[in-house]
């Protein structure tokens, strides 16, 4: 098909009956309709809105506990939908998270380590498959690290837009873009979609860039949340009336959204890539360590009439997404996916599943200009990490240093049960050097090259120190 000319690096090898299920999902002639599918998939073809937002953690939204009321509309959003309560990413990294994401391997695998490193090239992911089987596929987003030259995800898209026309940073860098703007060029590509290619179905991906550092205060927010004008505008206040902010524009987007679509079937997906840590563990931001407060996120699938409302307690990861959304409308899934299928459970056809693993890692966060190109991205390992019936073992690769928490009495991860000079288990040191072998094999592929306007916004973005 071409787009196996490279295989996933790093990863179990795929059987001769998987690489011939792809081959014939990728097929080079036109889109192909549900022939060969399932009644169920026959009948139904949605559209999917996929909407994630930058930086958000869980434990920062009210439906996921928080105090502070920062998300009237996600909270209603979660409550007609199926919501994961224990999601996390599998990597605290924008471009790394959602490589993942669309892929549905892990970083070591798909080769996009770091910001600013793009993944491999002619990998499978769950858009290309949809693309072949009649979606229309588009994506807006307005991060400066989700530039495609630096991603590698415009190949995955038939429209793939970056939206770097406003400076956050106060006047730094013209590197992000603001609520408005993202939905407001979401919809005029929807407009035009709705007006000559209404009868496929499309995929259409939203990205959000607050609540991400620098933490606007917005004013308008604070009485909501409960702070009053006097109240000390620390960075966690700030970082609450982002999310409130964000919130709002997104109940403005779903309802012009809908009304644009009108009767046409959707399936609404929410996630983010990462959390943040806001000063936890004595650390601002995101991507170096593998502590919840940076890997917990907020994910919610929402098909109305399909899918019954409900809360999925057991963990899951941003790698199910793609298989999960392939499986409810009827396409399979690539046998080499490393995320689960939750499908059968959302539609109450199996129990979710027990004793499930859990497997992460961090980089650093941006290859920096002088830095060493040999073995760039081996050397870029930080932590890897593993969590089993609520058990996370933690192994800092920089320093062998090694943490073990029990999550269920220490959800801030900080009193570790293990001493702090020890090797890691067999298990996690299997992962460890799973992930090792992926990393010096990816350091084969061409090393990245970024523009002096790329290292300035990566600069002002935090990534580059």
């Amino acid at each position: 098909s071409g787009l196996l000319v490279d295989s996933p690096i790093g990863m179990r090898a795929p059987s001769v009956s998987a690489l011939l299920a792809v081959l014939a999902l990728l097929s080079l002639g036109p889109p192909v309709g549900f022939a060969s599918e399932t009644a169920t998939s026959q009948a139904r073809r949605p559209d999917i809105l996929l909407i994630s937002v930058d930086t958000l953690r869980a434990d920062h939204l009210s439906s996921y506990g928080y105090e502070k009321n920062t998300s009237p509309f996600l909270d209603r959003l979660f409550a007609d939908s199926v919501t994961f309560t224990d999601a996390r990413t599998v990597v605290p990294l924008t471009g790394p998270a959602f490589a993942s994401l669309l892929t549905s391997l892990h970083p070591h695998q798909h080769g996009a380590t770091r910001n600013g490193l793009p993944m491999r090239e002619n990998l499978v992911s769950f858009t290309r498959i949809l693309a072949r089987r009649g979606w229309r596929t588009a994506a807006f987003v307005g991060n400066w690290t989700l530039k495609p030259e630096l991603t590698g995800f415009a190949e995955h898209f038939d429209t793939y837009e970056t939206i770097l026309n406003k400076k956050r940073w106060f006047g730094l860098a013209k590197s992000e873009a603001t609520a408005e703007d993202v939905s407001e060029q979401a919809l005029e590509w929807l407009d035009g979609f709705l007006d000559g290619d209404a009868q496929r179905p499309f995929l259409l991906w939203v990205h959000y860039v607050e609540p991400h550092a620098p933490y606007k205060l917005r004013r308008e927010y604070l009485k909501q949340i409960g702070s009053g004008a006097g109240a000390a505008f620390s960075a966690r206040l700030r970082y609450d009336t982002e999310i409130a902010y964000i919130d709002d524009h997104i109940a403005d987007f779903l309802e012009r959204y809908r009304a644009r679509v009108g009767r046409r079937d959707t399936l609404v997906v929410f996630v983010s890539d990462h959390g943040e840590s806001l000063g936890n563990h004595g650390y601002w931001g995101h991507g170096r360590h593998v502590y919840d407060v940076t890997l917990r996120v907020p994910m919610s699938v929402q098909w109305r009439g399909a899918l019954e409302p409900r809360k999925v307690d057991s963990p899951s990861l941003i790698l199910d997404l793609a298989p999960t959304i392939l499986g409810l409308v009827g396409l399979p899934t690539p046998e080499f996916f490393e995320g689960l299928d939750w499908g059968p459970v959302l539609r109450g056809e199996a129990e979710a599943p027990a004793g499930r693993v859990t497997l992460f890692q961090s980089h650093r966060s941006a290859v920096q200009p002088k830095e060493d190109r040999v073995r760039l991205r081996e050397r870029g390992l930080l932590e890897v990490a593993r969590v089993e019936s609520g058990r996370k073992e933690i192994y800092r690769v920089t320093n062998r240093r090694r943490r073990l928490f029990e999550l269920g009495r220490d959800a801030e991860e900080l009193m570790s049960l293990a001493p702090l000079r020890s090797d890691p288990t067999p298990e996690l040191a299997s992962w460890l050097a799973e992930v090792r072998e992926g990393l010096a094999r990816a350091d084969e592929l061409p090393l990245p090259t970024l523009s002096e306007e790329d290292l300035e916004a990566l600069r002002a973005l935090g990534y580059i120190d």
